[in-house]
C-alpha cells in the first residue's frame, strides 16, 4: 500500500496546488506572488519539484522553507524527486540520463562539490558519496508521501489505480503511469494530478496549457508542461469553497496586438506527444494540412516543422482571433508569415506577423 496520508482541511481557507516544479524557482516564486500566497493558505505541491530546471538543489531548499514556515504547507513525491534510485538500486542506465540530461539534481549535487561522473568507477561509489554528502536531503525526499486524501479531494503525482480501494495503488502507477485522464478510476471523490502535460490530451481542441477540470470524471489535471514545453507554464489550481479556479506563469514575453485579426477557419489543435508521424493531404504558402497517422486526425501544420513525414516537436495547430490593443506573449516568432503566441486566457495559436508589427 502506498504511503496515503490523510488531511482534515479548515472550512474557509484558500486551497493553492500546483506540481512539476521542475527545478525552476525563480517561476515558482513568481506563481506565488501571483496568486498572493500566505501562511494562512493550504500549499500542495504534487510533486516533480526537481529535474528538468537548473536549481533542483535550491529549489527543494526553498520547498523546505515554506514548510517550515506554515504547517499547511504539503508537498507529495514525484517520480523526477526519486531519480536518485536508480543510482542506489544500481542500474546502469542511470549514467546516460546524467550524462544527457545536465539539468538534473544528481549532477547538481556532484557539480557542488567538484565531482563528475568520471571521479566514481561504480554507481556504489556514487551513491556513498551522494549518502555521505547529500543523505539527510535525500531522507527527506524519500519521506515525502506518494498522496493526501481530504474530505473532497486527492492528490497524487500520476494517478490512481482502477481498483475498489485506490489506496492499492502500486508506487509505480502513482509516480509513473501516463496520460491519467484517458483511464478509469473508482475513487469517490476528484483525483488531482500532475505529471503529464495536459496539452497532450489536447491533440483536436484549442492548444492550451491551462489545468483540465472534468469533476463528472472526477480528474483535474494540472501538469502545465513547464521546463518541458516551449509554450509550457506552471499553473497554479486554486479551491475557495466550491469555487475552482486557476491562474499561471509562464516567463513569455508579452507583447501588444496592433491590428485587429479574425481567423475565419476555425483551426484547432496539437501535435503532442508521441504522436508526430504525418501524412501530407495539401501544401499552402504556410501551413500544410497532415493526417495524425496516429490520431487519424486532420492537423494544419507550419511548413517549417515538417521534416520527413514527422512533425519535429510538440506544436500548435490552433489558429487564433486577436485584437488590437491585447497583450499576448510570443511563443515562437522566427518564422514566414505568421507568429505564435499565448493569449491571456492560455490558448496557444497562430496569429499573422503583421498584427505585432
Amino acid at each position: 500500500m502506498i504511503d496515503v496520508r490523510e488531511l482534515k482541511l479548515e472550512k474557509g481557507r484558500r486551497v493553492i496546488i500546483t506540481s512539476d516544479v521542475h527545478a525552476n524557482l525563480s517561476l515558482f516564486q513568481e506563481l506565488l506572488a501571483k496568486v498572493n500566497y500566505t501562511t494562512d493558505d493550504y500549499l500542495f505541491i504534487n510533486g516533480d519539484l526537481c529535474e528538468k530546471g537548473q536549481d533542483s538543489l535550491s529549489t527543494v531548499g526553498f520547498a523546505r522553507k515554506l514548510i517550515a514556515e506554515s504547517d499547511r504547507v504539503f508537498i507529495t513525491k514525484g517520480n523526477c524527486d526519486v531519480v536518485h534510485d536508480y543510482v542506489f538500486n544500481h542500474v546502469e542506465g542511470i549514467k546516460n540520463y546524467m550524462q544527457q540530461r545536465k539539468n538534473s539534481i544528481l549532477n547538481e549535487m556532484m557539480f557542488s562539490h567538484g565531482k563528475t561522473l568520471d571521479d566514481f568507477e561504480t554507481l556504489q561509489q556514487l551513491g556513498e558519496f551522494y549518502r555521505t554528502h547529500f543523505g539527510e536531503l535525500l531522507d527527506w525526499l524519500d519521506e515525502l508521501p506518494i498522496a493526501y486524501e481530504t474530505d473532497d479531494f486527492i492528490i497524487i503525482h500520476a494517478g490512481v489505480e482502477d481498483i475498489p480501494d485506490w489506496k492499492e495503488t502500486s508506487r509505480e502507477f502513482a509516480l509513473y503511469t501516463p496520460a491519467f485522464y484517458e483511464k478509469e478510476h473508482q475513487a469517490d471523490k476528484p483525483v488531482i494530478v500532475g505529471h503529464w502535460p495536459v496539452v497532450n490530451y489536447r491533440a483536436n481542441a484549442v492548444s492550451s496549457n491551462c489545468p483540465l477540470i472534468d469533476l463528472e470524471k472526477k480528474v483535474i489535471a494540472i501538469d502545465g508542461g513547464n521546463q518541458i514545453k516551449k509554450d509550457g507554464q506552471l499553473n497554479a489550481l486554486i479551491i475557495e469553497g466550491e469555487n475552482i479556479t486557476y491562474t499561471y506563469v509562464d516567463g513569455l514575453e508579452e507583447k501588444t496586438i496592433t491590428r485587429n485579426h479574425i481567423d475565419e477557419l476555425g483551426r484547432v489543435g496539437t501535435v503532442t506527444y508521441p504522436n508526430y508521424e504525418l501524412r501530407v493531404l495539401q501544401e499552402d504558402d504556410h501551413f500544410t494540412l497532415c493526417e495524425n497517422v496516429n490520431l487519424s486526425i486532420k492537423q494544419w501544420i507550419k511548413n517549417e516543422f515538417i521534416h520527413e513525414g514527422n512533425c519535429k516537436n510538440d506544436l500548435s495547430t490552433t489558429f487564433l482571433s486577436v485584437e488590437k490593443g491585447q497583450s499576448v506573449s510570443i511563443v515562437d516568432d522566427r518564422h514566414e508569415g505568421y507568429t505564435l503566441v499565448k493569449s491571456c486566457v492560455g490558448e496557444v495559436g497562430w496569429i499573422p506577423n503583421d498584427c505585432l508589427v
